[in-house]
C-alpha cells in the first residue's frame, strides 16, 4: 500500500530544469516491530557551514559524476552511513523543497531492510537513529512556528521532539528535515494530522505542488529584483 501511494506522487524530473543549485537527500523506510520506520542522522560537529549537530536525511550536494537526484542520493548515502546503493529499493522522487541557502533539494524515496548494520563515517555522522513514521502526524511533543525566507516568502515550520528509548535521549528534528518527514506520512498514511499543515489534505498533489512553486516563484522574485 506504501508503495503505491508512493506512486502516485512521484515528481520525476519535473523540476529538474529549475535554474536553482541542486542536492538531494535519502528517506530511507523500513519496518521495524510491524511499524515503517524512517532513519535519520545526526550531523558530526565536524561539518561545515551550519549543518553541525543537525538532525537530518541522507544526502548533499550534487556531484558533476552523479546522473540525477537518485544517484546523489545514494551516494550519500552510502558515504554518510555505509548504505549500499543495490541494498535500497527506491520508490520515487517527492515534491521537492528549498533550503536556506536556495538550493533545490529532492527527496528519494526507499526502502532498507530491517538488517541493515549503519557504519557511520565519522567525518560526516555522528549518530544514526530511527523514528517511527506515523510520530510525523501523531508527535507527542510538538511545536511550530512561522518562518519568513530570505526571499520574503512566509512560511510553516514544523519542529519535532522524539524520545528515543534505544539510545535513551531526545532528537529534535525541525526545518526542511521535518517538512519532508510530514509529507512523506501524510503521502502513506492518508489521513489528518494531529497538527495544521499547509496543504490541502483533499487535494494534496497540487496543493502540494502549488506551495512549493509560490516558494520558488518568491525566491525567483527575489534574483530577478536583485539584477
Amino acid at each position: 500500500k506504501a508503495r503505491r501511494r508512493l506512486r502516485e506522487f512521484d515528481v520525476g524530473d519535473k523540476f529538474s530544469r529549475l535554474p536553482l543549485p541542486r542536492a538531494a537527500v535519502l528517506l530511507p523506510l523500513t519496518v521495524r516491530g510491524g511499524r515503517l520506520h524512517l532513519l535519520l542522522t545526526v550531523r558530526s560537529m565536524q561539518v561545515p557551514g551550519g549543518l553541525r549537530g543537525a538532525r537530518s536525511f541522507p544526502g548533499n550536494h550534487r556531484e558533476a559524476t552523479d546522473k540525477d537526484d537518485t544517484d546523489t542520493a545514494l551516494r550519500e548515502a552510502k558515504e554518510e552511513v555505509g548504505l549500499q546503493p543495490e541494498k535500497v529499493e527506491v520508490i520515487c522522487r517527492l515534491m521537492p523543497g528549498i533550503d536556506k541557502m536556495n538550493n533545490l533539494v529532492t527527496p528519494v524515496v526507499g526502502f532498507i531492510e530491517d538488517t541493515f548494520q549503519v557504519t557511520p563515517n565519522p567525518d560526516e555522522v555522528s549518530e544514526v537513529f530511527f523514528v517511527p513514521l506515523e510520530y510525523f502526524v501523531k508527535p507527542f511533543n510538538y511545536k511550530t512556528f512561522s518562518y519568513k525566507t530570505s526571499s520574503g516568502y512566509l512560511t510553516r515550520i514544523h519542529c519535532f521532539t522524539y524520545d528515543d528509548q534505544e539510545h535513551r535521549r531526545s532528537f529534535r528534528i525541525w526545518g526542511l528535515t521535518a517538512h519532508f518527514a510530514v509529507f512523506l506520512a501524510l503521502v502513506i498514511f492518508g489521513e489528518r494530522p494531529t497538527f495544521e499543515v499547509d496543504y490541502d489534505l483533499d487535494n494534496l498533489m497540487s496543493s502540494s505542488e502549488n506551495y512549493f512553486i509560490n516558494l520558488y516563484a518568491s525566491i525567483h522574485e527575489r534574483k530577478k529584483s536583485n539584477l
